[in-house]
């Protein structure tokens, strides 16, 4: 017959921690925390914030309504960016600017990639292109025209519509949110403003 005993008991690992108190445990807990924390610091390890950007001032047709246009929007944003419509109101004249970002494509597509003897879809490829040029006001290319494509495979299943739905947003708007750091990492990366 074997009786089982409590892992404080048998487990050496254990042994050290089984008559401290919660709060302490506690206590001990957080000081680890917080020297991982100083630790990761030390290594030149910190947490991304807004990139710096070598402008101020934008003009874009970037657009408010897609997922991807938002994203981006709150990027420049929160990198101190000012952004301007692409025309002023009748009669006004244009907002100075640093740059102009022209977008010249947008958009998601769904395509099949294989299908079921009997003419059922079984997988499909999701694509987000975005194409886009970035100039000085007066035209001198910064970022000649540029495509960025992503593409991501997904198996599809009818009987789980829902499901798969939902999977595909998540598809996309990841795509989209991989495009938004590649372009924003381009625009850091712009020289002779």
């Amino acid at each position: 017959m074997t009786v089982s005993t409590p892992a404080s008991r048998t487990d050496p690992a254990a042994a050290p921690l089984a008559g401290i108190g919660t709060r302490r445990r506690a206590w001990l807990s957080g000081g680890l925390a917080v020297a991982l924390t100083a630790g990761l610091a030390g290594c030149g390890f910190h947490m991304r914030g807004p990139l710096v950007l070598p402008f101020t001032s934008m003009r874009t047709n970037l657009s408010e309504r897609s997922d991807l246009g938002r994203d981006l929007r709150g990027q420049l944003t929160a990198s101190g960016v000012r952004l301007e419509p692409p025309s002023a109101p009748a009669g006004q004249p244009l907002p100075r600017v640093d740059v102009v970002m022209d977008v010249l494509t947008e958009r998601r597509e769904r395509v099949v990639l294989g299908m079921t003897s009997v003419g059922q879809v079984n997988e499909v490829e999701l694509r987000v292109h975005f194409r886009f040029r970035v100039r000085t006001p007066a035209g001198r290319d910064l970022i000649p025209e540029l495509e960025l494509v992503q593409e991501r495979e997904q198996s599809y299943n009818e009987a789980l519509v829902v499901g798969k739905d939902a999977e595909e947003l998540l598809l996309f708007r990841d795509m989209e949110s991989d495009i938004v750091r590649q372009v924003m990492r381009r625009l850091a990366a712009i020289k002779g403003l």
